[in-house]
């Protein structure tokens, strides 16, 4: 789907946060378009936690402004931010291991039917079948939805909490980390996903470390240094040199084009 470059889905301007004596971020704008992939890169300490969980309302903001499809939003926790239409997916997945697929998907969202003594009954077949779909509309693998989510690899375990955030409707999904610590197998699975996000219309930011992956999934690079935003790239202009340039405050002329380590991971 192509860029709607006439209005983000998702903005802040001029945000800043401060945690007593440190300054985290500073008068940051930043924004995400419907159907675009924006990489957030930078190295540790960089602000990049800090403007994902104020994005996510774990963290309020002290000074600027946060809109959502077009208007400014008041959001004063996580809850009013999922309301917008804005899901979290942190590096821990948040998944219980001894509950199946179809449950993760659901965790306190049940369909219920009827009433057993004080309690009701979850409605197991409506909740099956939407998992099914929801799963096979973003291509995921997995041999069943009434496995245990401890049983599946770190690629679908991954997929399952992505889906989640699909089922609630959401809009524009930050991934932290999303292929830390996976192979190239589950690697590839976990992109391809994201692709399929960006297909839906949905905007997708990424953090991560990883350059290589960046630059195959995202539309678009911002880069964060010390709690400000330096830069932002167009992928398809943008050489890998340039960013991490902008990362570490080099002088992009005394990096080396070729570099091998310039190809895998950002500074960390």
């Amino acid at each position: 789907m192509a860029v709607d470059q006439r209005e983000p889905i998702l903005q802040l301007r001029g945000v800043s946060k401060r945690f007593g004596a440190v300054q985290a971020l500073t008068d940051v704008d930043f924004e995400v378009y419907p159907g675009e992939v924006v990489g957030l890169v930078g190295d540790n300490g960089a602000g990049k936690s800090t403007l994902i969980k104020t994005i996510a309302g774990t963290y309020a903001i002290d000074v600027g402004e946060y809109f959502f499809n077009g208007h400014r939003a008041s959001v004063h926790g996580p809850r009013d931010v999922t309301a917008l239409g804005i899901a979290t997916v942190y590096q821990d997945l948040a998944l219980c291991d001894n509950l199946d697929v179809v449950a993760n998907l659901f965790l306190g969202h049940e369909a219920r039917i009827g009433s057993l003594g004080s309690g009701s009954i979850v409605d197991e077949v409506p909740m099956e079948k939407r998992a099914i779909d929801v799963l096979r509309g973003l291509a995921v693998k997995i041999p069943s939805v009434r496995l245990l989510v401890a049983e599946l690899s770190g690629g679908q375990r991954q997929s399952v909490a992505v889906a989640r955030a699909v089922l609630s409707d959401a809009r524009v999904v930050l991934l932290d980390e999303p292929t830390a610590a996976l192979g190239v197998a589950q690697t590839r699975q976990v992109l391809d996903l994201i692709l399929r996000l960006k297909e839906e219309g949905i905007g997708v930011v990424v953090i991560s470390h990883n350059l290589a992956d960046v630059f195959e999934v995202v539309d678009r690079i911002v880069v964060l240094r010390l709690g400000k935003r330096v830069a932002s790239f167009d992928v398809k202009t943008a050489s890998r040199a340039q960013v991490v340039s902008a990362i570490t405050g080099a002088d992009v002329g005394a990096l080396v084009e070729d570099d091998p380590a310039s190809e895998a991971e950002l500074p960390s």
